[in-house]
């Protein structure tokens, strides 16, 4: 999936909204507890739910690992339901890697062929060598961490370099070179909005992925005034707000209403920029 038909699906679906499945199986509604793959069988009713709202899913690896061998099944079940369900949908595999190449092309393998996942956040802090081989894989995506919302970020991200600029400015700069628009995200946290103009300055024409819309209290207008671009340009990720909206057996119902609250959000904002 190019960048034009992720435009497409936005124009198509008044949203640019991805919903992460950060899935806790702590936090399922009890009655699905006793299915033989509890995550899965969340995820479902989530995707059912909200597939129409929504551009992109994007499932937390850590979420998945954590319960062993049956939740990297549920994880499998997942990304194949959405796969046979939901074509159009864009699948990204929020699992942060970042290695030496060896390792690098195995976690390429490993999300992109055998997972069938569209994109996988990673780390660029390793340099090219360690990323090159996810750009290999034609009709994938590279989604680079460029400016958490962390207060950690403070400690290496948005350190001042001798030229002036921060660190995570010179990143970004520099590995913009390293893909196309076709092949490369970045993440900005949501509550990092104020800086998004100067990034969306440095690539002007590439997607960012914006996580933090909702319990993490980003702003969702103020992210479609400094990040939109004239093809929308944002993937804006919203997990917790969604996913766990109720914990009763209404917990479907409840996760649409608050997919559709932020949909409808983000059609007044491609409407205020003349998209749709």
């Amino acid at each position: 999936m190019n960048a034009e038909e992720i435009f497409r699906n936005i124009l198509r679906k008044k949203s640019y909204l991805c919903i992460g499945l950060d899935t806790d199986y702590n936090k399922i509604p009890r009655m699905l507890l006793d299915s033989e793959y509890p995550i899965f069988e969340f995820n479902k009713h989530i995707i059912n739910a909200t597939a129409d709202l929504a551009v992109a899913y994007k499932p937390n690896l850590a979420f998945y690992e954590s319960m062993g061998a049956a939740g990297y099944m549920s994880l499998e079940m997942t990304v194949t339901y959405l796969r046979e369900q939901h074509p159009d949908i864009f699948i990204i595999a929020d699992a942060k890697r970042g290695d030496i190449g060896n390792t690098s092309r195995m976690y390429a393998r490993a999300f992109f062929n055998t997972l069938d996942c569209d994109a996988i956040t990673l780390s660029p802090y390793m340099g090219f060598d360690s990323l090159s081989p996810f750009f290999e894989v034609e009709g994938k995506w590279a989604i680079l961490l460029a400016l958490t919302s962390n207060e950690g970020s403070a400690d290496f991200q948005q350190l001042v370099l001798e030229n002036e600029t921060r660190l995570y400015e010179q990143v970004i700069a520099t590995s913009a070179g390293w893909g196309t628009v076709n092949n490369i995200m970045y993440v900005v946290g949501a509550t990092r909005a104020e800086a998004l103009g100067a990034i969306r300055r440095l690539i002007p024409e590439h997607f960012i992925l914006v996580p933090g819309v909702g319990s993490q209290g980003g702003n969702l207008y103020d992210v479609a005034e400094y990040g939109m671009n004239d093809r929308c340009g944002l993937l804006v990720n919203a997990s917790r707000s969604i996913l766990y909206a109720d914990v009763t057996n209404k917990f479907e119902q409840a996760a649409r209403e608050e997919a559709v609250q932020l949909q409808q959000k983000m059609e007044i904002t491609l409407r205020n920029r003349g998209l749709i």
